[in-house]
């Protein structure tokens, strides 16, 4: 008896699985609503959302619960790079309040932007993530198709160290 309960709480906990994998991946990210109208990306252990503008960018950096994690000491980087012309440009980000990294440059937003952003924050390994900023809101299947909420995906710390695996490698 006591191997069919055993049983039937790994089976169960991995018929979860699949959802929790999902909850920290950029496809998933995509169909949350940003806090601050950014795109949304995981990157290791964090939650990175930028917000670009014409000449500006704001980098907001929460932990997978949403708690925000401060930049003080940190450093950042954006790699601009528009894929229709091959311009690229490189802009620093720097802390400047709380969990909130800001970089300026002569650089414009468009539909065939990328932004490559890269942190370092103190007591934290370096990460990096890959914002298309006027990339379409979410995937409206996978949006309709879940009922998974994001304030509910937080028991698994587990997947978290693997989330950053599918970010595509930048040059820096």
């Amino acid at each position: 008896m006591r191997r069919l309960i055993v049983s039937s709480v790994l089976i169960g906990a991995m018929a979860m699985m699949p959802q929790f994998a999902l909850a920290h991946t950029d496809e998933y990210l995509a169909t949350i609503k940003a806090p601050h109208g950014g795109q949304l990306r995981a990157a290791g252990p964090f939650h990175l959302e930028l917000v670009a503008k014409d000449g500006e960018l704001t980098l907001y950096v929460t932990d997978h619960g949403d708690k925000p994690i401060s930049t003080s000491g940190g450093q950042g980087k954006a790699n601009i790079q528009v894929e229709k012309d091959g311009k690229r440009q490189s802009v620093e980000l720097k802390p400047v309040y709380a969990n909130i990294m800001k970089g300026k440059g002569d650089f414009q937003i468009t539909p065939e932007t990328s932004v490559a952003v890269f942190i370092a924050l103190p007591e934290h390994e370096t990460q990096g993530a890959r914002f298309v900023p006027q990339a379409p809101e979410g995937d409206k299947d996978m949006e309709e198709g879940s009922s998974h909420s994001h304030h509910h995906h937080h028991h698994h710390h587990d997947a978290d160290a693997d989330a950053s695996s599918d970010h595509e490698e930048t040059e820096k």
